[in-house]
């Protein structure tokens, strides 16, 4: 059975290259990236990838956001660096990386409209992917509405990459997280935070063709079920200066149900069975694709897939479900044929 690796993360040369120019941008993260030679060099990329049978990947670029290190029309240039370097890389290579997803900013000029209508349409990109936040600004912003409808139009899926870092204090009297509290604990709640807007702003109401992949199987989403569920059936009962009884009555569904219903989720959980049975109780199994998250792991490449495949297959699955979870949902979410 074939296996697509729908979230793997890849510095095309080019954009690589940039990066040397360029390296006091990049700080922390930044840092890391240049000490996992897999996400920049293809050819040890390709050797790692060897040692699974029946599987290939669809790229994406990783960290830090495009947004956090250049401004203006250079966000739409730089996209098109790395989008034109996927391109290429998928061309040459396709049985290994039978897709890519595009990246956009949507801090650009335009909030990334154009780059995404030239990706997918021009390079044939599987979709794009954002962050969490735009320099720390909300997914349901008015300045970003034009995105979100440009993907609905287009019907191609939006992968929605966690993103913050020190600068975000864990307590309001001081000045950074410490302990790396920001990735540990900041990410799983930024992809929470983000599916909330995108929810509770309308904006998945404004486009039901709108299609929403989330990193990390959804993060804290399923285990906090009682939460959203119950918990948010009660909307507006703590709060006294906004009017949220009657947003919850407007809304077209229960809260719970757009998290479980209108969002895709990933198998990414850095190798933790406990959090993949929990993504699976939470979410349907036609929303579930395989993923990795490679190559963040402490061997620098093989060891989320090794994990995730070895979990996945622990897990009583019927073929049929193994199927969509490997490549038929993925499939059916991008319109492409990923699998020959």
């Amino acid at each position: 059975m074939m296996r697509v690796d729908a979230y793997c993360h890849f510095i095309p040369n080019a954009f690589f290259e940039w990066t040397q120019k360029n390296a006091a941008n990049f700080a922390d993260i930044g840092k890391r990236m240049r000490g996992i030679p897999a996400i920049y060099d293809l050819d040890v990329r390709r050797k790692m990838m060897g040692q699974f049978p029946d599987y290939s990947q669809v790229i994406s670029y990783a960290m830090p956001p495009i947004e956090n290190l250049v401004q203006g029309e250079q966000l739409n240039e730089l996209s098109k660096l790395i989008n034109d370097g996927f391109a290429e890389i998928c061309q040459k290579h396709p049985d290994e990386f039978p897709g890519f997803v595009a990246q956009v900013s949507l801090d650009a000029p335009d909030a990334g409209v154009k780059e995404a209508e030239r990706a997918i349409k021009d390079l044939g990109a599987l979709g794009v992917q954002i962050y969490t936040n735009v320099n720390g600004k909300p997914l349901d912003r008015p300045e970003f509405a034009d995105f979100f409808k440009k993907m609905n139009d287009l019907g191609k899926p939006v992968w929605i990459h966690p993103a913050r870092g020190a600068n975000m204090p864990d307590y309001l009297d001081e000045k950074k997280s410490l302990y790396e509290i920001w990735w540990t604990f900041g990410w799983p709640y930024e992809t929470a935070a983000a599916m909330s807007r995108l929810v509770f702003s309308k904006t998945i109401d404004n486009n039901p063709d709108l299609k929403l992949i989330v990193h990390h199987f959804g993060a804290i989403v399923p285990i906090l079920e009682g939460r959203i569920g119950p918990g948010w059936d009660q909307l507006g009962s703590r709060t006294s200066d906004e009017d949220y009884v009657s947003l919850r009555k407007s809304m077209k569904k229960r809260p719970l149900d757009y998290f479980k219903q209108d969002f895709y989720a990933d198998t990414a959980t850095f190798g933790s069975k406990a959090a993949m049975v929990c993504g699976f109780e939470f979410f349907p199994m036609d929303k579930v694709i395989f993923a990795s998250d490679c190559p963040f792991d402490p061997e620098k490449g093989p060891g989320y897939i090794r994990e995730t495949l070895r979990i996945l297959e622990e897990l009583d699955l019927s073929k049929e479900d193994k199927e969509k979870v490997y490549y038929k949902n993925l499939e059916k979410l991008t319109g492409a044929k990923l699998v020959k």
